[in-house]
């Protein structure tokens, strides 16, 4: 029980439209800072998938303009192989996915967390083309 003379604790100040405005801004800046670091990563991992077809994108004749060896920004980076085939990671942000666009739709040509793998399956199809 409370003495006759004890003052009753303030409630607490209603919070300003103004304070609230202000946190949702700084929330919705930290996640847009967490989606450019996730294509950040995505485009890093891309960079490394390039440097280890280096060699190959290195041997290709200079008079095949049919080639598009460039890793493209944008919400969801790729590594483009050509008009048609190009790189990107899949959702889990560690998987390679080879990708074709077809008349059908998009074929998967290879999938792997191994970057080898695909760097294999993409010098082979250079190889074919």
């Amino acid at each position: 029980m409370k003495d006759a003379g004890e003052k009753p604790t303030p409630i607490e100040a209603s919070r300003k439209l103004s304070d609230a405005i202000r946190d949702v801004k700084n929330a919705f800046a930290d996640r847009d800072d967490v989606v450019v670091d996730m294509r950040e990563a995505h485009r890093m991992r891309l960079d490394l998938l390039a440097a280890e077809l280096a060699p190959v994108f290195a041997e290709v004749p200079t008079d095949m303009d049919n080639f598009d060896f460039a890793v493209s920004s944008g919400l969801q980076p790729r590594l483009w192989i050509d008009a048609v085939c190009h790189v990107a990671m899949g959702r889990d942000r560690r998987t390679y996915r080879f990708l074709r666009d077809t008349r059908i739709g998009r074929v998967v040509l290879a999938e792997s967390s191994d970057m080898k793998v695909v760097a294999d399956s993409v010098t082979r199809y250079v190889a074919e083309r």
